[in-house]
């Protein structure tokens, strides 16, 4: 069955994504794998035009991906690293869990206790289901451009709410920024030593980290992402961080900032699926994927994940999970005993391709024929 999936990957490679992998596991045996196209296409983004060849030094002007074709173009691999964006707020979620296991959070108590000047409405709990009435997006680089992490996120901190606290869903990187920070001062140390400690450590994820350049080799096998010049270096985004926030606050944020590859992040979903391993306990693993009666979302919200996200889950109708702006989605369905992995680096060199949805639930209704 991996030909299929590999056949689905090809079709949306390179107008959807230059590069794609995917993983299907059932009851933890993955029983499909591809990997398609190329880690780095573009050396920039150039509007408008036609497609001229696809030769070294030629332009790919095709839908949804107009730039000059990279001279060196590295294949996709099953173990390439992808930006994995708002997937991340998975791990931010376990983290925060875990320390609440321990009894050093509590997820309805106010957040104030940890961050002085807070709205006393908001706890993390509705900051893990963004019912916090915070704003989805704070762009803190444009704000405070000479400014350094440490004055950015002091920023974030002090981001004042500006809707309904209890709900409805808005769905706020800002509120997860924040949940990051609170993981940090709660158990005095940075998020990425928590990851570390709590996530990728216990499960065995050598490869998942924030900051991969210089991260062991890991740079060379990670997919390119969009095409920022006003960042230092040549290029597209390669190994650094493509979300704007995440790189204004250093690298690692309680929203975005993670990498992985294939295999690792489906290590971390079979965890969720078989009750949290040795990272969570069972009763955590339960409340995070509960529905906890958030409204106003075209689909359930439990604790940092979206159960029945019809954006990401197609025909597992009850599987959860999340997606990331980078073009990645990690779907979990216990009732059906599958984890379903999709890779890709959809904003390269430019955002906004069109098909990306389309290709998930595609992902989910291989996936399903699985155990059909």
């Amino acid at each position: 069955m991996s030909d299929r999936l590999e056949r689905l990957l090809a079709a949306a490679v390179p107008e959807v994504c230059p590069a794609a992998v995917a993983l299907i596991a059932v009851h933890g045996t993955v029983t499909a794998a591809a990997a398609v196209g190329e880690l780095v296409r573009y050396t920039d983004a150039v509007p408008g035009g036609t497609r001229d060849g696809d030769s070294d030094g030629g332009r790919d002007t095709g839908a949804g991906g107009p730039g000059t074709l990279a001279a060196d173009r590295p294949s996709a691999r099953r173990d390439s690293v992808f930006d994995l964006a708002s997937v991340s707020k998975l791990c931010t979620t376990a983290v925060v869990l875990s320390l609440a296991e321990e009894g050093l959070l509590d997820l309805d108590e106010p957040v104030r206790t940890w961050i002085p000047g807070a709205d006393p409405r908001i706890t993390l709990r509705r900051l893990l289901t963004h019912t916090a009435g915070l704003t989805p997006t704070r762009r803190i680089d444009l704000e405070l451009p000479q400014a350094g992490p440490d004055e950015r996120m002091a920023a974030m901190l002090g981001t004042p709410v500006t809707g309904p606290v209890g709900g409805p869903y808005l769905y706020s990187d800002v509120g997860m920024v924040m949940a990051g920070r609170i993981a940090e001062l709660a158990a005095s140390a940075p998020l990425d030593a928590l990851v570390r400690a709590r996530i990728t450590d216990v499960l065995g994820l050598p490869g998942t980290g924030y900051r991969p350049v210089g991260g062991g080799g890991r740079a060379e096998r990670v997919a390119a992402t969009e095409f920022k010049p006003e960042r230092p270096g040549p290029g597209c985004v390669r190994g650094e961080v493509h979300d704007e926030t995440a790189h204004a606050l250093g690298g690692v944020a309680g929203h975005a900032g993670l990498f992985a590859p294939a295999d690792d992040l489906l290590a971390f979903g079979e965890a969720l699926r078989l009750g949290g391993g040795a990272m969570l306990s069972p009763a955590s693993v339960a409340e995070m994927t509960r529905d906890q009666g958030a409204e106003g979302a075209a689909f359930r919200h439990g604790l940092g994940v979206r159960i029945g996200d019809p954006g990401i889950v197609g025909p597992l109708s009850g599987a959860y999970g999340h997606s990331g702006f980078t073009g990645t989605s990690l779907v979990v369905d216990p009732a059906r005993g599958l984890t379903v992995v999709l890779l890709t680096n959809a904003v390269h060199p430019v955002r906004g391709r069109p098909g990306m949805r389309e290709l998930r639930c595609a992902v989910a209704a291989e996936a399903l024929r699985h155990v059909a």
